[in-house]
């Protein structure tokens, strides 16, 4: 049973969200991450709630599962020859790094500084906006890229202020996903051509692209999507509806068969024509009638009928009724991963499956520095040189 990526090895230099998340994906398919940390700079998500009775951040160590931890000051000099030793004596010809553009080279280890010792080197960049344009160096989060990106402009309800999104998608669906494609596309690249490269991955571009079918009305028809305007943002039925218990279904009965399947199972059979007719007052009357039909049940009662049915109907699942279903337990997607010296700590586990893989969780996310002495010692460092580097501060360990 190989990992499928167990010849990649791989420097990250990222904080935060999205380059981690992305890099623990390819470290669960078997990739070599090593983390480089600045002592004196902790990752936020070190700190960021939620955390464990040990005070543990939960999402450091989901996104870093699988990474050991290098504590590196790049600001020292030395620490420039220890990364140019990781790569030249150890083969970590992939890097990754998330800073604004111009910081990794001031440090001193850009991608042309590194090439020109690693030819093939491959340099994956993760920015808000990327290496050039205007906004190249402007700070930013995941809220300004979806609202820069026109996203948000469409999302919501079409009275008030809509909220923000539940999750990080430009972060994750836009920069860790993007990444990983990014990465792997020029390992495939090297691997026929033997050429390396730098890979700009900008999350407002990942951002603009998600926009598909409104982006193309905007640029072909020059129409802004608004809220509730579109079929797939709440201007259809296609949509929420709470029932009598104050839950709520998900109604995704577009295709006509689906549709039919659902105005039989509501027993309302006189629907079936307004659902496919998609003019805006009509969807608006059609979807006033579902609420009070919806409102008529329980959620329980409505999952009941439904089971009979297949037509893209489910319940809204609160977290823990998600973590907890059968369809998340048969996929193995709750995993059970090693966690501080003898524990464990419940995760979601990768989505990537394959035959003949089985991803092993070797630890949850590691303690700034944890691996500092035998990164170090694998580089031919002795222990006196490594407490030396402790001492002034160009290096970090767990102690």
């Amino acid at each position: 049973m190989t990992a499928p990526l167990k010849s990649l090895k791989i420097l990250d230099f990222s904080p935060l969200l999205p380059g981690p998340f992305g890099t623990m994906m390819l470290a669960d398919l078997g990739a070599d991450v090593l983390r480089i940390e600045a002592p004196d700079r902790p990752d936020l998500m070190r700190l960021f709630p939620p955390h464990d009775d040990n005070g543990v951040a939960l999402g450091h160590a989901l996104v870093n599962r699988n990474k050991r931890s290098l504590g590196l000051n790049l600001k020292a000099t030395e620490a420039v020859e220890i990364v140019k030793d990781l790569i030249t004596k150890q083969g970590y010809n992939i890097i990754v790094e998330q800073f604004r553009p111009g910081v990794m080279t001031k440090l001193g280890v850009g991608y042309e500084q590194l090439k020109d010792i690693c030819p093939d080197l491959i340099y994956v960049s993760l920015t808000g906006y990327g290496q050039s344009g205007p906004y190249a160096n402007r700070a930013g989060h995941d809220l300004n890229y979806l609202a820069l990106a026109g996203l948000l402009s469409y999302y919501g309800r079409a009275e008030g202020t809509p909220p923000p999104p539940p999750t990080q998608i430009a972060d994750i669906a836009g920069g860790s996903f993007h990444l990983v494609i990014g990465l792997l596309s020029a390992v495939i690249r090297r691997a026929t051509t033997g050429e390396g490269g730098h890979v700009d991955i900008s999350m407002f571009d990942s951002a603009l692209i998600m926009n598909t079918t409104a982006g193309a009305d905007a640029l072909i028809n020059g129409i802004n999507a608004q809220p509730e305007n579109q079929p797939l943002n709440g201007g259809s039925f296609y949509d929420l509806y709470r029932t009598a218990d104050d839950q709520l279904l998900s109604v995704g009965s577009l295709e006509p068969k689906f549709w039919q399947g659902f105005c039989a199972a509501i027993e309302r059979p006189d629907l079936v024509k307004s659902g496919q007719n998609f003019d805006p007052a009509q969807q608006a009357r059609l979807k006033a009638e579902l609420r009070s039909v919806m409102a008529q049940k329980t959620r329980a009662e409505w999952e009941t009928i439904f089971t009979q049915y297949d037509v893209c109907v489910e319940p809204v699942l609160s977290l823990t009724e998600a973590m907890g279903h059968p369809h998340t337990q048969a996929r193995n997607m709750i995993v059970d991963v090693p966690h501080g010296p003898d524990g464990t700590q419940q995760q979601v586990g990768t989505p990537i499956k394959m035959t003949d893989f089985e991803p092993v969780y070797r630890h949850s996310g590691a303690d700034l520095g944890a691996d500092t002495r035998q990164a170090l010692a694998a580089l031919g460092y002795s222990e006196a040189k490594i407490d030396a580097f402790i001492a002034t501060n160009v290096v970090k360990d767990v102690a």
